[in-house]
């Protein structure tokens, strides 16, 4: 009886793909970037996730307590006992309080128009900012008890971009209304605060002796025990105003990560499907190389035959090359897949994280494709007859 041992048909497969090497690279080529971009996909998903996921723990805690605007845009500021009463509950660990500055505009130099203020705002801060919202400098430093007595301000990171202020090798100063004021450090961005980002602190001692602000603060944040945060923020609102005259909104800002993530698993979604489509027309692609290798072997395929390979022998033989062809793809894409990955990460500033369903994911797919589209080219070799075949000797 004629039998057709694995490491046989093995040998037999990677021959026919050796001879013809450059249409099987070609061929594996489409796989491999329709994997790698599977892979990519997801890792670099992945990667930016474990970020924000990075954030979500630090600032899971934090909360907000922002007063109300009018219909022309100004601030309500919340009372003068809000934050200190707020420092009571006995969850909270910190508290740090910001004040609106309305009607100042932030410029470089008083050649440049008002209109053209570039949408940043003026904040009063205190010094318990920087723990509080685990901001970080990135140069100069920050508002300390000097800052009550002196024209000094610390810019958001996007205010910096805005203004031009790269270094502070040299003093720089910039005007807040028509007062110059000496930029003394610049903030790292303040993922969950995005108003902090587009802003000029100085201190409230400042803000009311050259400002004439002398209400109390616009926006209270704070941190509580992690697994007492839905139980403070269910009393902020009677805490900061407990006749209830006033109305304030009480916030979680990592719930912007939240939504962060959800938007990102969206598109991955989409990207994902694109993929699909890729790998689709890469084994289409190989599907149709085979067919032409069935027609271009016919003799090889009689000859077999002849000497008493079976029909299900010379299938096997098709079916294991395109699988193999498919696999090699594959297994290229993955790592250009985990390459591309590792690239992107470092570029954004996230850690590299490739999940292992990714290369599982895509060797799968591959050989997947890889045995469908044999399937076709490998049930025409084994109907060839033997005598038609010869004939093509």
């Amino acid at each position: 009886m004629s039998r057709l041992r694995f490491p046989d048909a093995i040998g037999v497969a990677t021959a026919g793909l050796r001879s013809r090497r450059i249409r099987a690279a070609l061929s594996a080529l489409g796989i491999a970037i329709a994997v790698a971009a599977v892979v990519a996909v997801l890792g670099i998903a992945q990667s930016a996730k474990a970020q924000l996921l990075t954030q979500l723990g630090e600032e899971g805690n934090l909360l907000t307590v922002a007063s109300a605007e009018t219909v022309n845009g100004r601030t309500v500021p919340l009372p003068l006992t809000a934050e200190s009463m707020i420092a009571r509950i006995p969850p909270v660990r910190t508290v740090t309080a910001v004040g609106s500055v309305d009607n100042v505009t932030v410029r470089r130099t008083r050649a440049i128009p008002v209109e053209q203020g570039g949408g940043m705002n003026v904040l009063a801060a205190q010094g318990s900012l920087l723990p509080t919202m685990s901001a970080h400098l990135l140069l100069g430093r920050y508002l300390d008890a000097a800052a009550e007595h002196y024209p000094v301000t610390v810019l958001g990171y996007e205010a910096a971009k805005i203004l031009g202020v790269g270094s502070l090798d040299t003093p720089t100063q910039i005007l807040l209304g028509n007062h110059y004021f000496t930029v003394t450090g610049v903030l790292a961005p303040v993922a969950v605060a995005p108003e902090i980002d587009v802003a000029a602190l100085i201190s409230f001692g400042q803000a009311e002796r050259v400002f004439a602000r002398d209400a109390g603060p616009s926006r209270i944040y704070l941190r509580a025990d992690p697994d007492q945060v839905a139980s403070v923020a269910a009393v902020l609102t009677a805490t900061t105003v407990p006749d209830g005259k006033d109305d304030v909104q009480v916030r979680r800002p990592s719930d912007l990560l939240v939504a962060r993530i959800a938007a990102k698993g969206a598109f991955v979604g989409l990207f994902l499907g694109l993929g699909g489509i890729a790998l689709l027309i890469a084994g289409v692609g190989i599907a149709n190389i085979m067919v032409i290798s069935v027609l271009e072997r016919r003799g090889e395929i009689g000859l077999r035959r002849a000497l008493g390979a079976r029909r299900r022998h010379v299938a096997w033989q098709f079916l294991l090359e395109s699988t193999l062809l498919a696999v090699a793809g594959g297994v290229l894409g993955v790592a250009l897949g985990i390459a591309a990955t590792a690239v992107a990460a470092r570029l954004g500033g996230n850690p590299v994280a490739v999940p292992l369903s990714a290369p599982a994911a895509g060797l799968a797919a591959a050989l997947l494709v890889g045995a469908l589209a044999g399937l076709y080219p490998a049930a025409r070799a084994a109907r060839l007859s033997p005598v038609e075949a010869l004939r093509t000797l």
